[in-house]
């Protein structure tokens, strides 16, 4: 069995992506990511910092602290526990696990670059040459979250719902941003009127993320509730839109209510929109559209949430009239990653720093791209439907295995 032209090329693209985000990270890991160096050169990761905040240096569960477990879903916390457990010890020990970390988060990357270019032949190669995804590769564990929800997607568009509702769920439990995905499913379903079929896929999703959670939900329930508790309590936080304008003097309380009722009132004009249109659209099509406003919405919007909306940007882009809303949006994420670091330089004792109105106007760049591109992909296109994107993924799926 061999590997088609277009695979390998997938694969010699993203790998190569991997490689220049290897770079990018290079001046921290020559310093031990110690001093002023980290943030103006852009390159702190979680990887190394949590491998000894959390205990995982001294193969701790994640989730056995009240006050210092980790901070993210279960089976994020269980690969931070795994590779922390065949880490060799001793000195650079932190240099050893970032290593490990990074070769699984670069054939992840690979994975997922296959998927999109599955689910999207002709735009595939965009996603390994963004500037801002290369940038972000390597800063935390969430591209094992982004390989699960586009694999979600690829299968529930080729109505392969068990696959796709294990995916999503296995999703949920890594990073729980695909929980929004289940708004535009619903309406898929509703818009089919299959309305069974759609009750069945959310019995599906939510029961294996309470198998999944059900473990560490008994056995530590304290250290496995404070991800939600932290989110639940923290203020505006870096990059969001409630920090920009905290910035500028508009400061907002209660931001958990406000929030919540914005990306309930824009997931319902969406969800209007989609309905009234006479062909169906794909979860590939829509996908995006309802991420970027939860994350556009949310109280935290750190510089590797890009790697969450990029597959997503890249298989939804079809009509060649978004493509410049597209780039707006790619080059709002690429600035922001530029500011957010400079800014936070200030407080690590550079000379050189980003004003902090630039970073609050950098901020309110990369929300109102974002959604200006979500609005694009809403606007109807009367060719794209179900039934006219599937005869092209089919035609290149013929020619994916050779032999």
């Amino acid at each position: 069995m061999r590997l088609s032209f277009t695979t390998k090329a997938v694969i010699a693209l993203a790998l190569f992506a991997g490689i220049l985000s290897l770079v990018k990270f290079d001046h921290c890991y020559n310093t031990n990511w110690s001093g002023v160096g980290v943030d103006v050169h852009e390159c702190y990761s979680d990887l190394p910092a949590l491998f000894d905040a959390r205990g995982l240096v001294d193969h701790l569960w994640p989730y056995s602290s009240a006050t210092n477990s980790v901070e993210y879903p279960p089976l994020t916390g269980v690969v931070m526990w795994a590779t922390a457990v065949i880490t060799p010890h001793g000195y650079n020990a932190d240099k050893y696990y970032y290593l490990i970390n990074i070769l699984f988060l670069a054939a992840l990357f690979i994975g997922t670059a296959i998927i999109v270019s599955k689910i999207n032949p002709s735009k595939w190669y965009l996603l390994p040459l963004l500037p801002a995804v290369i940038a972000s590769l390597y800063i935390n564990w969430d591209m094992w979250a982004v390989i699960s929800a586009v694999a979600a997607i690829y299968w529930f568009d080729r109505q392969k719902y068990r696959l796709s509702s294990a995916a999503l769920a296995i999703s949920i439990a890594t990073k729980f941003f695909p929980v929004v995905l289940l708004i535009p499913i619903a309406i898929i379903f509703f818009h089919r009127g299959e309305i069974r079929e759609g009750l069945r896929y959310l019995v599906q999703t939510v029961g294996l993320w309470i198998v999944i959670n059900a473990p560490f939900a008994l056995t530590t329930p304290t250290g496995w509730w404070r991800f939600f508790k932290l989110n639940g309590s923290r203020p505006a936080d870096l990059g969001s839109l409630w920090q920009a304008l905290n910035i500028f003097g508009l400061n907002i309380s209660g931001i958990n209510f406000y929030w919540i009722a914005l990306f309930l009132v824009g997931a319902l004009t969406a969800a209007g929109r989609l309905l009234r249109r006479d062909l169906t659209p794909t979860l590939s099509q829509s996908a995006f559209i309802f991420v970027a406003l939860f994350t556009a919405l949310n109280k935290v919007y750190s510089p590797q949430y890009v790697l969450w909306l990029a597959p997503l940007g890249v298989i939804a882009l079809i009509d060649k009239r978004d493509r410049a809303a597209f780039w707006f949006w790619q080059g709002s994420e690429a600035i922001y990653h530029f500011a957010i670091w400079e800014y936070l330089a200030t407080y690590g004792g550079s000379k050189f720093s980003l004003p902090t109105h630039w970073y609050a106007g950098a901020i309110l760049l990369r929300v109102a791209a974002s959604l200006y591109f979500a609005w694009r992909l809403l606007t109807p296109k009367a060719h794209l439907s179900t039934t006219t994107q599937a005869p092209q993924e089919e035609k290149f799926l013929q020619s994916e295995i050779e032999g």
